[in-house]
């Protein structure tokens, strides 16, 4: 287990979410996945935390249980030194608008039957505090809003379906500051966009991370937008955190197999040089069986017998660095050929 951070925004400990497998008519339980396994997680006051890893590795689902949008199974769940798991819905609906969350589909996240000013300014109606703000007080802080996200106030009028992808995005993310949170939750917030969109949209949730003072945890498959914006990565795997370090740091030496393989996966501009690709065999296990020891080993390009038959504790192998993995840093970071 590795120190949480004193004094942290947000602090995870133990976090584990099993989900119930039902089957047949009348939907009877068979089993369970462990979608999260014992996560420790801390994240500081305007620090962008990323969370890295296949599909299925769990990221999504910390990011609902830290937001209460799931119920953890076990583990705790601190906010600004409060404990989210213990509050009640209208205690813990009170303290919503300090933590929001940008959706990844820019246009599933919105209400095609509202306007984009309706849209941004329902949170200023819904949480307490905002709701005795008044009509004109409200419109006027929806195109405040749309002017910080970089809309033009007169779309305030149009609907969800009038606007393109990056305009969907840039709403969704005005909602989200509406209430005045100090965590944004982005979920792959580029990954519906056209390409020539995403930077766009980086380069927003930088400046706002950094004139807001907003703390970010990004959720994210493009490691290329990860090492734009995150001051810290945890890398996932099956549901467990496998390496944590600092961005430099991860970038410059992974020290688990399974980071250095996403990483030599990315695209370099190297004119004339060719990067020299990890490719592992097999595809992910299934959370429904997973395999003894270590989780990675049945893929991993050097697991040995004990791999196959304990599994590694997330430990600081270096200040700052750490790693859940026997033989760390063994596998080095392939270079160019």
């Amino acid at each position: 287990m590795t120190a949480l951070v004193t004094g942290a925004l947000l602090e995870v400990e133990g976090l584990r979410k099993e989900f119930a497998v039902r089957r047949g008519l009348l939907g009877r339980s068979v089993g369970s996945v462990l979608a999260v396994d014992g996560v420790d997680l801390s994240l500081r006051r305007g620090e962008c935390l990323a969370l890295v890893g296949e599909s299925g590795s769990g990221k999504t689902t910390i990011a609902r249980c830290v937001l209460r949008l799931e119920e953890p199974t076990a583990g705790s769940v601190r906010f600004d030194g409060e404990d989210l798991l213990a509050l009640k819905p209208r205690e813990l609906r009170r303290r919503r608008r300090r933590f929001q969350m940008v959706f990844q589909d820019p246009f599933g996240s919105l209400n095609p039957r509202q306007r984009v000013g309706s849209i941004v300014g329902e949170p200023l109606a819904v949480h307490e505090g905002l709701a005795r703000v008044t009509r004109a007080g409200r419109a006027e802080r929806v195109r405040e809003l749309l002017g910080t996200v970089g809309l033009a106030p007169e779309l305030a009028s149009r609907w969800p379906h009038e606007l393109s992808g990056g305009q969907r995005q840039r709403v969704g993310i005005a909602r989200a500051l509406s209430a005045g949170p100090d965590l944004l939750v982005a979920d792959e917030p580029v990954t519906a966009l056209d390409v020539s969109i995403r930077g766009q949209i980086l380069d927003l949730l930088e400046d706002l991370s950094e004139r807001l003072g907003l703390s970010l945890l990004l959720i994210a498959h493009d490691l290329a937008a990860v090492e734009r914006l995150a001051d810290r990565v945890a890398v996932l795997y099956l549901g467990r955190v496998v390496e944590l370090a600092s961005r430099e740091e991860l970038f410059s030496r992974p020290l688990h197999p399974y980071t250095v393989s996403l990483l030599s996966a990315v695209p370099r501009v190297e004119p004339g040089r060719r990067r020299q690709r990890i490719v592992l065999a097999g595809d992910p296990p299934s959370p429904l069986a997973p395999p003894p020891g270590c989780p990675f080993h049945p893929r991993c390009p050097i697991a040995r017998r004990r791999c196959a038959e304990e599994t590694p504790p997330l430990a600081e192998v270096m200040p700052g660095h750490s790693a859940s993995c026997f033989y760390p840093g063994e596998l080095s970071s392939p270079g160019v050929r």
